[in-house]
């Protein structure tokens, strides 16, 4: 019974041993040589603790410091960095109270991944711990060079340097005595707009390396670069352009003589005070610059509620305020205004033709000097009167009482029928050489047959402007029709007939450029405000 238990004994030694070596065989180690398969060494190597707290700080373009968290009982650290997806060593840290190491002569701008693990020196040989988890970061970029000062203009300076490797650069102006990132690019130039006219300006940039992490690491600053900005030219707008207008034959010319179309856009009755709100001059901007609009045409209505004609004039005063805000607007931004006596209701213009030769005289003595200001005298005649029958008796009187004071600004005559019947002024115009004759149409009513009646009139001499028109129905809520608009368009164009669309508001009704609820007084760039008419009308007066 005691010699079979000493060879079971026996037999668990033999047993523990093999399995020890097992263990052993399996370990990594750094060098070739196999590792002693004692039992001292494999539970050494047991011991050793995996690599913990890995981190880095990028000290240069060439230099990368690794620190790590100490690994109870380890003689050492060895170093490791990826290279074709494998990790070989790259350094030995002889030490395991040393924490840290520096990777030195690495290529600027690179992306670079590392793991460290620890050792123990068992009799002679390193037995290693696990890996740790992998670290990826960057070089800094070299420092960014080649800054120079490419353009400058009144209100911009362009900057360009040399290409280096990186991610982006980063640009850099001087504000307040504080350097401050103002852009970034992955181009070699870049232009700084918004800039003051004749002010000096002070720039740098710095190319910045973004590793796996998102993490970004920078090279050094660039030299800096001054630059002067230059005196803003005179802005360019309808009016320092063209001048004064005048008719010349069937079309209205510019202080050169050349053909000048008119592309308007007209408010609604600005007797109600939403509809007046797109007069400011930061709308009236929008449409100038956004639009191409060139005129804006003031609707003051004349027998409609709130009209300049009625309750005894009670607000007469606050419609000619709001025609002289729209002019002086217009003025300052260069457009055409078109002071419009809205006749629709009260029919026949002679209904209330002595308040309409008052309210002209009195607006040719302020704007007797303005070249940008148009008189349209009488909006819509209808009710049956005709030309002969009445409108161009009182269009004789109030253009008299205009020249009085302002000799050659354009006078607009309306029509009857609701300014279509221009074929009735034929042979029998106004002796005043620089009076038009008002066109109006709404798009999905009148088609061709007006279309025709247009092309006779301009075809015998009649200077027509189309001072009104919708791209809808006659009632303007209801029948948007692009295509016939379209028609109608392409044919004023080609005829250099002028041309203002009804409406720039926000009414709830087809013919409004604008959708319900949009703020007037500091309307959007773009099309997001806009109705469908909006759009067309925007687009069209854009490319055309």
């Amino acid at each position: 019974m005691g010699k079979l238990t000493s060879l079971k004994k026996a037999a668990a030694v033999l047993l523990t041993s093999v399995t020890l070596m097992s263990a052993a065989a399996a370990l990594p180690a750094v060098d070739e040589t196999p590792l002693l398969s004692q039992t001292a060494i494999t539970v050494e190597a047991a011991s050793v603790g995996k690599v913990t707290g890995l981190t880095s700080k990028t000290l240069s373009n060439s230099e990368i410091k690794l620190s790590w968290k100490k690994v109870s009982g380890a003689s050492g650290y060895s170093v490791c960095m990826r290279k074709n997806g494998k990790y070989p060593q790259i350094a030995d840290v002889k030490s395991g109270s040393t924490l840290t190491y520096t990777v030195k002569n690495l290529p600027n701008a690179t992306r670079e991944n590392f793991k460290v693990r620890a050792y123990k020196t068992v009799k002679g040989k390193k037995v290693y711990g696990a890996y740790s988890d992998n670290w990826n970061t960057a070089t800094n970029p070299q420092p960014a060079k080649g800054l120079k000062v490419s353009s400058v203009s009144y209100n911009s300076v362009k900057l360009s340097w040399t290409k280096i490797g990186c991610t982006n650069y980063r640009i850099f102006q001087l504000k307040n005595g504080q350097w401050k990132e103002i852009a970034k690019t992955t181009d070699t130039s870049y232009t700084v707009k918004n800039l003051s006219q004749k002010t000096t300006y002070k720039f740098k940039i710095r190319a910045c390396k973004t590793d796996d992490k998102k993490a970004n690491h920078y090279g050094k600053y660039s030299a800096e670069v001054s630059a002067t900005t230059s005196k803003a030219p005179a802005v360019v707008t309808p009016v320092s352009q063209h001048g004064q207008l005048s008719v010349k034959g069937a079309n209205i010319v510019d202080k050169n003589g050349k053909v000048f179309k008119i592309k308007g856009m007209s408010t609604h009755g600005i007797m109600w005070e939403d509809f007046s709100d797109i007069l400011t001059k930061d709308s009236l901007k929008v449409l100038r610059d956004d639009w191409k609009v060139n005129t804006i045409r003031i609707a003051m209505y004349t027998y409609e509620w709130g009209g300049y004609c009625t309750e005894n004039g009670k607000y007469q005063a606050q419609a000619k305020q709001k025609v002289k805000t729209g002019v002086e607007n217009a003025k300052s931004l260069g457009m055409y205004a078109i002071i419009d006596w809205h006749v629709l209701n009260d029919q026949n213009p002679n209904n209330h033709k002595n308040d309409a030769i008052k309210f002209f005289t009195e607006m040719a003595k302020t704007y007797k000097d303005y070249n940008n200001v148009i008189y349209e005298i009488c909006n819509e005649p209808n009710g049956g009167i005709t030309w002969t029958g009445g409108i161009k008796s009182y269009c004789q009187s109030v253009v008299s009482a205009i020249r009085k004071y302002d000799s050659d600004a354009i006078i607009i005559c309306g029509t009857g029928t609701w300014s279509q019947d221009i074929d009735q002024v034929l042979g029998n115009k106004l002796s005043d050489k620089n009076c038009v004759y008002a066109l109006h149409f709404y798009a999905d009513t009148h088609r061709d047959w007006l279309r025709n009646r247009l092309q006779n009139c301009y075809n015998k001499g009649l200077p027509v402007l189309v001072s009104e028109f919708g791209t809808c129905d006659a009632s303007g809520n209801g029948g948007y029709n692009s295509t016939e608009s379209t028609k109608w368009l392409k044919l004023l164009d080609s005829l250099n007939v002028g041309y203002i669309n009804w409406s720039a508001c926000g009414k709830s009704e087809t013919a409004s450029a604008f959708n319900s609820g949009t703020n007037l007084k500091a309307i959007k760039s773009g099309t997001s405000q806009l109705t469908a008419s909006g759009k067309f009308i925007r687009d069209w007066y854009r490319n055309h």
